[in-house]
């Protein structure tokens, strides 16, 4: 039992970017918007994250208090998560570019972007790198909630993790909500299934396309500072987030564009990624590193057989709105 609980914890630890990442981008395709940009947001969130508590503290000569670290790190990776999406926006919505060539330059921008400055600002850094203080790093800590962690098999299942993992959790839920049981979340949804009736209603297409996409892209840079934070414990890692981004492209497939499904899906995913600490089987460790995508090949095989409606992707995903040419 014990087994069990350490790989539950480790693969909701391992799954919570790819959560973060999933989540973002399924509020960008239900706009009607492919943004194959994840792991440039997540990059650019990544050190972003790491980047604006480093120069704080070593602005103005002293180690942030935990909760501080927490709230700085969110805004900045945050807002720079939802800049990259801005940037791809006005390139797709306004200037209708190529859906995939313009995320697929929003990646190579993201990862370009993260490692200079992660880099750079080690260069000037005392210690030759970027690492938070201690005293900051306390604020991304695993949680000990009074009580509840004392719950045998439940407390720690469900009460010892840290404060982004609920954060996490947090945003899935409200999202299921807002798509499926609010006025401005049926719009949006109605965006990407068919902009143009959707605009012959009064609906805002460019408005609801630039606002999932930005908010979308702010959600995927949370999963770059998870990365950064809690992964590798605040320090800056060359190449640190090294294709969560692209698993979470193909986890909203696996999820089949469900905020709800993705909390399963992230936990899947991640307890895959960690399956070779728990489960030797002798196999190279590439095999391991597959069998993500591996599944989602299989879900996909069995969600074009069924064709449900449900399971479909928006039915305007990838494809430019041109309202002069309803």
């Amino acid at each position: 039992m014990d087994t069990f609980i350490l790989f539950i914890n480790a693969a909701v630890l391992a799954g919570t970017p790819l959560l973060f990442g999933t989540l973002g981008e399924i509020l960008t395709e239900k706009s009607g918007n492919l943004n194959l940009g994840v792991e440039g947001m997540m990059f650019m969130g990544a050190v972003s994250g790491i980047a604006s508590v480093f120069l704080l503290e070593m602005g103005f000569g002293f180690d942030m208090p935990g909760f501080l670290a927490v709230i700085v790190s969110i805004i900045s990776a945050f807002l720079i998560g939802a800049f990259g999406a801005l940037i791809y926006s006005v390139m797709v919505v306004s200037l209708r570019t190529q859906q995939n060539v313009t995320g697929l330059a929003l990646t190579i921008f993201g990862v370009g972007f993260g490692n200079f400055f992660g880099e750079f600002f080690g260069r000037h850094s005392p210690i030759g790198f970027m690492r938070i203080s201690s005293r900051a790093q306390e604020g991304f800590a695993n949680l000990s909630i009074p009580l509840l962690s004392d719950i045998p098999i439940l407390g720690p299942l469900l009460f010892s993790y840290n404060i982004l993992v609920y954060l996490a959790v947090v945003i899935a839920i409200a999202m299921a909500f807002f798509l499926n049981r609010t006025r401005f979340g049926l719009n949006l949804r109605a965006v990407g299934e068919n902009p143009a009736t959707a605009d012959a209603a009064s609906i805002n297409v460019t408005r609801y396309k630039y606002l999932a996409t930005c908010i979308g892209g702010g959600i995927c840079g949370l999963g770059g500072m998870y990365i950064a934070m809690v992964t590798t414990s605040g320090v800056w890692v060359h190449n640190a987030v090294h294709g969560f981004g692209w698993i979470s492209v193909a986890l909203v497939i696996f999820v089949t564009w469900s905020p709800k499904r993705a909390l399963l899906g992230a936990l899947v995913f991640g307890g895959l990624s960690i399956l070779r600490f728990y489960l030797p089987l002798g196999i190279p460790m590439q095999l391991y590193d597959s069998f993500p995508y591996l599944v989602t090949i299989f879900v996909l095989v069995i969600t074009s057989i069924r064709q449900s409606k449900e399971h479909s992707p928006p039915a305007m995903l990838g494809d430019n709105y041109f309202r002069e040419e309803r």
